[in-house]
């Protein structure tokens, strides 16, 4: 494995942590909403990530396989059901007067949230200390 793999390996943990930074975002964004109908109420969602492995020189490959890190396969919605409170007095509850609140667990969300943004940070100093090291090799021959 070359040196400069460590670049694409961080990159792509960057990247599906942006990614799991923004669904958080967006769930802890529509926590609060409502709706009448059990079924147009917002679901938390929640990236479905994959590792990819580098392969050995020898095998042949597309240069998508031969990277390692991480990949996004898509964005899973949360199946838990909706909760339902009954607030007869809210535009938009039903005709039983039950609105149905979002499967968005806040208190995870924010743990999720801090696990994604110390993941970010980890690959952001990998990055910087290969960078370096690079460098610091690089200078040994200007002596």
């Amino acid at each position: 494995m070359s040196s400069f793999n460590v670049f694409d390996i961080a990159g792509s943990g960057m990247s599906a942590e942006s990614v799991r930074l923004n669904t958080v975002a967006s769930n802890l964004a529509n926590a609060d909403s409502v709706s009448g109908d059990p079924t147009q109420v917002y679901q938390a969602k929640h990236p479905v990530f994959q590792t990819v492995q580098a392969l050995g020189a020898a095998a042949s490959h597309t240069a998508e396989q031969a990277s390692a890190g991480v990949k996004v396969l898509g964005i899973a919605d949360n199946q838990a059901a909706p909760e339902a409170h009954y607030d007869p007095g809210n535009p938009l509850a039903n005709t039983d007067g039950y609105v149905y609140s979002p499967n968005v667990n806040v208190v995870e969300e924010m743990t999720d949230m801090i696990s994604a943004s110390r993941a970010y940070q980890n690959n952001v100093e990998v990055m910087n200390t290969a960078r370096n090291l690079m460098l610091d090799t690089l200078k040994l021959g200007q002596s």
